[in-house]
């Protein structure tokens, strides 16, 4: 009987692809698994026929021969074994078959790294700026301090199990293929508890809820995380224990931005101050700070005070704080400055001004930006 071709077999155009040719062996091999179709010999047919197809049309070499001279062209490859890294991706299907059938996958037992921990830590801006210590408490499963791990009562210990002869792995003849399973009574550690111990009850680990201070570097950012190794759940059958994680949230602050080690705020001033210019007070991270306006300063002019921001997180020096100078119009006039405003506005020369010309470009600008823009 000819063989099909392998582009008919997996339905697709001979023009497809490599996503759509590997989603198409997806669906094939899901459809006739020899474990969805035990003791169907049409189903374990087409299972092979399917794989065969893949083989060649995912590799780029082999698929080029059987596009010029068919089956001919692959007639060394096809059929001959196949390699386990053409189906790589593909563990939701296989499980254990290919490992095993090509001896790669052995059992699962002995010590295992514990799982590592996500722990999500609010600070206040202050904080961030300053850096902070805090204490945490953290629900983890440690190694079982009776057993040291290992599940058994003291004294005893796990003996080899005697289904799977401490291979972990059962091998049961499925059609063509030789097909590995989990140990069902060792669960693949190649072990079994016959005394478990009974504070943990052959786990070999307990619950704990655990307090540990953690240190913030000044200068963290929000979305930053630190690594504290070796305080995430403890490892299974007395293997080390995995990493907690902190990650950063800082609260926003009621007057500065942040961008990275820079920050920003604005500083409403009298048009006076502006106009003739004049001593501030500009708040900074460490409290008030004297800067001179310049006469004829202009509202929405940015200024810069160096070092002044941020720390950097690594300890290399800080960011510069940038402020911008908005004029304020008083809203209620006694009769002395209504008198003192009137005498001005005769003084001043008439608005003859041209409209100013929008810039929707620079609209849309943030501070940060109109300060690259400025500074450079």
């Amino acid at each position: 009987m000819s063989k099909r071709d392998y582009y008919e077999v997996l339905a697709v155009p001979k023009n497809a692809k490599d996503p759509q040719i590997k989603s198409a062996y997806r669906k094939q091999a899901l459809q006739y698994h020899p474990d969805r179709n035990q003791g169907n010999k049409e189903a374990e047919e087409k299972f092979k026929e399917a794989a065969e197809a893949y083989a060649i049309l995912s590799d780029s070499d082999k698929r080029a021969r059987y596009d010029r001279f068919g089956h001919a062209g692959v007639s060394s490859q096809a059929g001959a074994g196949f390699d386990p890294s053409t189906f790589a991706g593909f563990e939701d299907i296989f499980g254990g078959i290919f490992g095993d059938f090509f001896g790669g996958a052995g059992r699962r037992g002995g010590p295992e790294r514990g799982s590592d921990l996500r722990f999500d830590l609010e600070i206040t801006f202050a904080e961030s700026a300053k850096g902070v210590e805090t204490p945490i408490e953290i629900p983890r499963l440690e190694s079982c301090e009776t057993c040291s791990g290992s599940g058994a009562e003291p004294g005893s210990s796990p003996t080899t199990c005697a289904q799977c002869q401490g291979r972990g792995q059962q091998r049961f003849q499925q059609g063509f293929f030789t097909v590995a399973r989990t140990c069902g009574k060792c669960h693949g550690t190649g072990r079994v508890i016959t005394k478990p111990c009974v504070t943990c009850t052959g786990e070999g680990r307990t619950r704990h809820d655990r307090t540990l201070t953690v240190k913030i570097p000044a200068g963290i950012a929000d979305g930053q995380r630190l690594r504290i190794s070796g305080e995430g759940e403890g490892g299974l059958a007395g293997g080390p224990a995995g990493d907690l994680y902190v990650f950063i949230e800082v609260a926003e602050h009621a007057v500065f931005q942040r961008d990275g080690n820079n920050l920003a705020c604005a500083i409403p001033l009298n048009f006076t101050t502006l106009a003739l210019g004049g001593n501030i007070e500009v708040p900074t991270l460490d409290g008030q700070e004297s800067y001179k306006v310049p006469e004829g300063t202009q509202s929405g002019t940015v200024f810069r005070l160096r070092g002044k921001g941020m720390p950097d997180v690594s300890g290399r020096g800080r960011g510069d704080l940038f402020f911008t100078a908005q004029a304020v119009t008083p809203k209620k006039l006694t009769k002395e400055q209504r008198a003192l405003f009137d005498q001005l506005s005769k003084v001043l020369p008439k608005e003859q001004f041209e409209p100013l010309q929008r810039d929707a470009e620079e609209d849309e600008k943030n501070i940060f930006e109109k300060v690259k823009d400025i500074f450079g």
